[in-house]
């Protein structure tokens, strides 16, 4: 078993190709199924199963080996890593997952920074929902991602507090008040976003003792903004995620205020690599 044989199968389960892969690794499509098929003779078990009709499928072992095997890579990167480092030099690439509005909020700003000293490092950014994130975390196709809900699974490192506003329509009888108390918005038709908005809402609508009459669950910003612009009900947001605003729609303060905690995530801080605790460090500096 070799690092070569390695990092074939990964992208090769990365990609779902045999060909794909070759493509990628400069190889031909042939060399690339040897080397599949001499790990698992050096292993003794099928990871793979080629199938004419679906593809290449992962088996029960290969699945469970490709975490493992994603591990392995990384270590000898944070090796190589360490050594470059010896050397004076700053190598390696950091791979980022984040929800969309991390992802346009915080990441140019941190690359940027990084870059700035380090040029050589690189970067692999993946962009999805905040369960998203937590799944590549926990199979190790990040190394460090950017969440809002707690998870007992991941080190979880502050990084930003995310102020929530009211958002609704310049006719609606709140829209005159220059701010809003969640009491007022006692059996408010109210619009709820998915996606890390929801539970720092439900919490202070418990601790005020204020009813939560949600009339609409939405995936995306867009869709609940139109929403409102359409006179369907209010809503309460993170300032991060409010870009632009329709022309009748307005934001108000609440009382009391209303965080979200961003936060940054890794399976386990002391195993990063240096590059990847160099992205925290700087995140921090820039956001905490």
């Amino acid at each position: 078993m070799t690092i070569t044989q390695l990092t074939i199968f990964l992208k090769v389960a990365e990609t779902g190709s045999f060909t794909r892969a070759g493509q990628i690794l400069h190889m031909t499509q042939p060399a690339v199924s040897r080397a599949i098929s001499t790990l698992e003779s050096d292993l003794d078990v099928t990871l793979i199963i080629r199938d004419r009709k679906n593809g290449i499928i992962l088996t029960d072992i290969g699945k469970r080996m490709l975490v493992q095997i994603r591990e392995i890579l990384k270590g000898f990167e944070k090796m190589e890593q360490e050594i470059a480092a010896e050397k004076g030099l700053e190598i390696g690439t950091i791979r980022i997952g984040a929800f969309p509005t991390a992802s346009a909020y915080f990441l140019p700003k941190i690359i940027r920074a990084i870059q700035q000293k380090y040029p050589n490092l690189e970067f692999d950014l993946y962009e999805g929902t905040i369960n998203e994130v937590e799944k590549w975390l926990a199979s190790r196709v990040i190394d460090v991602g950017i969440i809002t809900l707690p998870n007992e699974d991941l080190e979880i490192l502050p990084l930003y507090k995310d102020k929530m506003v009211a958002v609704l329509r310049d006719d609606h009888p709140l829209q005159s008040q220059p701010f809003i108390r969640i009491n007022d918005l006692d059996n408010e038709p109210l619009i709820i976003c998915k996606g890390g908005n929801e539970l720092p809402i439900i919490d202070t609508f418990n601790k005020t003792e204020t009813n939560l009459q949600v009339k609409f669950v939405v995936h995306n910003t867009s869709a609940l903004l139109n929403m409102i612009q359409e006179g369907l009900g209010l809503a309460i947001l993170s300032e991060l995620s409010l870009t632009t605003l329709p022309p009748n729609v307005h934001i108000r303060e609440l009382e009391p205020q209303v965080l979200r905690d961003i936060n940054l995530a890794v399976p386990s801080l002391k195993e990063s690599s240096l590059a990847v605790q160099l992205f925290i460090k700087t995140a921090q500096e820039l956001f905490c």
